[in-house]
């Protein structure tokens, strides 16, 4: 870096390059500074950001290394690490969240560099969080019940396949499917949360992407869903989707965080989101846990029947199985954890871990090696939907909250600077 480009950022980001201290205002920028230099080297690395616009030019112009950015990391580490919160739970949680936010930063930085990492130390430096290791038998099972309920001769994962293509969504409902399920899970939303003023989203239907659906926040409360069309859409993805990516979901969380944290209490650093930070265990769980708390005991069941089934030109007789298979190969989503830890780890092949999807996920294959791009992509972050569902549910129903309590905890959460630990 030239000494120009190191007045320049002292300028922009107010370091302590002269005698007076940083404030907190000062720091924030310092710590977007450096995420938006991440993500000249890592193009997935800022999922998004709606900050000052010069403290992205900024980066683009002085376009630090990653060994410039892990010293500049370190060094913001140490002297946060050194600021006395005192009594301020609120301002010691924001303290603990930018630190944790740096040390993920390292750890994307490691990566980028080839550096081996374990899968499990990996999640815990990047989403302050290690999954359950589950073996093959726990998996069997949930398999043994799968085959129970759909008897045959043909392969467990054929008469999985068969039985859900019944409930395929065709294209061109897809609109109106999704559109109904969204205005629901909004309305279910808005009986509980106050969500901000003029908050909207758009649908776009995409193709050739290693995820199914993908909430692109774009600030002043407005997201950008898209929804993956190169496989087969069940019935019950709308919702999971409509909840998931919207309401309690992605765009639910960004928007609070955008009017509680960074217009109304001023915390700059919330105005970028990192996609490989411990926000994304809380941001993935709550999207998934959304669903459940959305749609709690036969409510889910009973919408989609008498809504989406006649808007899919679906038949509704035999859904009751339906939901059954459903709950069932949502058990088995923790068997992707597995296939993604020791295909990261090196201990099976890619065509290994497809198998392992295909056998223990119910993948059809050509799903399964999607899963594996998507590991490829996204590698531990994984564990954040099924291990990040699990956690966000303990604490929101802990010592028995009834469904106004859990929605409390729920906004609060959503509303806060916390990390997985605090889950705890």
């Amino acid at each position: 870096m030239t000494k120009n480009s190191i007045a320049l950022l002292c300028a922009l980001v107010l370091t302590a390059c002269g005698p007076a201290a940083p404030d907190m205002d000062d720091l924030a920028r310092e710590y977007l500074y450096l995420e938006l230099s991440m993500g000249l080297h890592d193009s997935g690395h800022v999922d998004a950001y709606f900050g000052p616009a010069e403290l992205k030019a900024a980066a683009e112009e002085t376009a630090l290394s990653l060994d410039q950015i892990l010293t500049a990391s370190a060094d913001l580490a140490e002297r946060l690490a050194a600021i006395d919160t005192g009594d301020d739970e609120m301002f010691g949680m924001r303290i603990a969240g930018l630190i944790a936010r740096l040390q993920a930063l390292d750890m994307r930085i490691a990566i980028n560099k080839g550096e081996f990492v374990s899968f499990d130390d990996e999640s815990m430096a990047l989403f302050g969080s290690a999954a359950p290791d589950n073996d093959a038998a726990h998996f069997d099972t949930i398999l043994q019940e799968l085959d129970a309920l759909l008897p045959g001769d043909a392969p467990l994962s054929k008469r999985v396949e068969d039985f859900n293509n019944q409930f395929v969504i065709p294209l061109d409902r897809l609109p109106d499917v999704f559109e109904a399920a969204m205005a629901e899970c909004r309305k279910r939303t808005l009986l509980h949360i106050d969500l901000p003023e003029g908050e909207s989203f758009t649908i776009e239907y995409v193709n050739d992407k290693p995820w199914s659906g993908y909430n692109w926040y774009q600030g002043n409360s407005i997201s950008l869903i898209q929804v993956n069309t190169d496989f087969p859409i069940y019935i019950s993805r709308a919702v999971d989707l409509g909840c998931h990516e919207g309401y309690p979901g992605h765009h639910t969380f960004n928007a609070l965080l955008e009017r509680n944290l960074v217009n109304d209490a001023g915390w700059l650093e919330f105005s970028l989101y990192p996609l490989f930070s411990p926000q994304s265990l809380i941001a993935e769980g709550s999207g998934n846990y959304g669903i459940d708390l959305a749609f709690p005991g036969a409510e889910r069941a009973d919408f989609e029947n008498a809504v989406l089934f006649p808007l899919a030109g679906l038949d509704a007789e035999t859904a009751d199985r339906y939901y059954e298979v459903a709950a069932l190969t949502g058990q088995l989503n923790f068997a992707g954890n597995e296939a993604a830890r020791d295909y990261l780890n090196g201990e099976i092949t890619r065509e290994e871990a497809a198998e392992w999807l295909q056998t223990y996920g119910m993948m059809r294959e050509d799903k399964s090696l999607q899963r594996t791009r998507f590991i490829d992509t996204y590698r531990s972050y994984v564990i954040n939907y099924n291990h990040g569902k699990a956690m966000v549910a303990d604490y929101v129903e802990r010592d028995g909250a009834d469904i106004d309590e859990r929605w409390a905890r729920f906004e609060a959460m959503l509303s806060s600077p916390m990390l997985p630990a605090d889950l705890e």
